[in-house]
């Protein structure tokens, strides 16, 4: 128990850490190169799975803090829905780099 515990903790900080990180761009003095990059798709269904994993995400959280990390099954959730998040998050952040350069 006190493994899912550490590891939730353990993900989920790394994870609202290299959110900052990666939000530093945005507010550095070129940040005119992001006012034209723009996210358009075709099909509405595109924003369905990222909507759907921030959701997991928040709600897996605050049931994790509010229950203080007690419950095992909830915290490895939470690792697996962070750690997909994360992958997620570094694809987007990579594709996104690559059009402001």
């Amino acid at each position: 128990m006190k493994s899912s515990r550490f590891a939730a903790k353990l993900v989920t900080r790394l994870f609202l850490l290299l959110l900052l990180f990666a939000a530093i761009p945005l507010f550095q003095v070129h940040s005119d190169k992001f006012s034209h990059l723009y996210f358009i798709t075709s099909h509405k269904w595109v924003w369905v799975f990222p909507i759907l994993l921030v959701g997991a995400f928040i709600t897996l959280l605050v049931g994790c803090v509010v229950q203080k990390y007690s419950k095992p099954d909830w915290n490895w959730l939470l690792v697996v829905n962070t750690v997909v998040l994360m992958a997620y998050c570094a694809t987007l952040y990579v594709r996104v780099l690559e059009l402001v350069k």
